[in-house]
């Protein structure tokens, strides 16, 4: 038996089979395409996704995004996971394209409310009043009709989260970078803003994601590069998780950018 699985697995049948099955279940490569998510996460990293943070996705062939089965519990999940929580790095399909593939951070989950105002964002918790005295000072959550609303919560455990200062309102920019309406999340659905909040294209813009089309969430960098294709030798191993954490990995003068992604 052992000897059939040895011979099975070295063969170029059973190579493709074990590749797609960890595609499908365990892992998948992904590249960072665009600075959405500067400083966090730059153009060239190349990372896997754990494809079973949020449960199991259903399985389909990458790059043609072919469904392998049939989306059984009307989810997009083969097996029904945790969910998303405010503050993790989220990898989904966009909902405009399903063929294409997103990274952001989740900023609201179902039943909380998301509001910007001169590019300050105000994050009001589902959990009330109580919660958020328990588990924040008070410099950083403001009263209105009542309600105690959270001051860029973000900013305050992750270093990567900016706005860009030589963005300003002059009628150049889309309304929504620095003004959205007080704004419910959905059951089941999440807010997404990427990191670089002046060149995202997020939530803001195209609406709230559904669980059905969260994929996982990113794990690790293995290779990663600039544009001038000099290897960034201090990212390489680390795990998404610590390196959002550690200022020593927000490198200052990385460009924001001026793309709109």
């Amino acid at each position: 038996m052992i000897k059939k699985l040895k011979d099975f697995s070295n063969s170029w049948t059973g190579t493709v089979i074990i590749v797609l099955m960890i595609i499908f279940f365990v892992a998948q490569a992904f590249v960072i395409p665009s600075g959405s998510m500067k400083r966090t996460l730059l153009i060239g990293d190349h990372l896997f996704v754990k494809k079973f943070a949020y449960g199991i996705p259903t399985p389909t062939i990458p790059w043609l995004e072919l469904k392998v089965l049939p989306d059984f519990n009307h989810n997009g999940h083969l097996i029904e996971g945790k969910r998303p929580k405010r503050g993790d790095i989220v990898v989904f399909k966009y909902p405009k394209n399903t063929k294409m593939h997103f990274v952001k951070r989740c900023i609201g989950v179902g039943g909380d409310t998301i509001m910007l105002r001169d590019k300050v964002l105000y994050l009001l918790p589902h959990e009330g009043n109580e919660y958020v005295k328990k588990n924040y000072k008070k410099e950083n959550y403001v009263q209105i009709n009542g309600r105690l609303w959270l001051i860029n919560p973000y900013r305050l455990k992750f270093p990567g989260v900016q706005n860009d200062p030589t963005i300003v309102d002059n009628g150049m920019y889309p309304e929504q970078l620095f003004n959205f309406p007080p704004t419910l999340v959905e059951k089941d659905h999440y807010f997404m803003m990427g990191d670089n909040r002046d060149h995202s294209n997020d939530s803001r813009f195209w609406g709230q994601v559904p669980y059905s089309l969260v994929e996982g969430t990113p794990w690790f960098i293995y290779f990663s590069w600039d544009k001038n294709y000099h290897i960034r030798w201090n990212r390489i191993g680390a795990f998404i998780k610590d390196l959002e954490l550690d200022k020593s990995y927000i490198d200052l003068n990385v460009s924001l950018g001026s793309v709109h992604s």
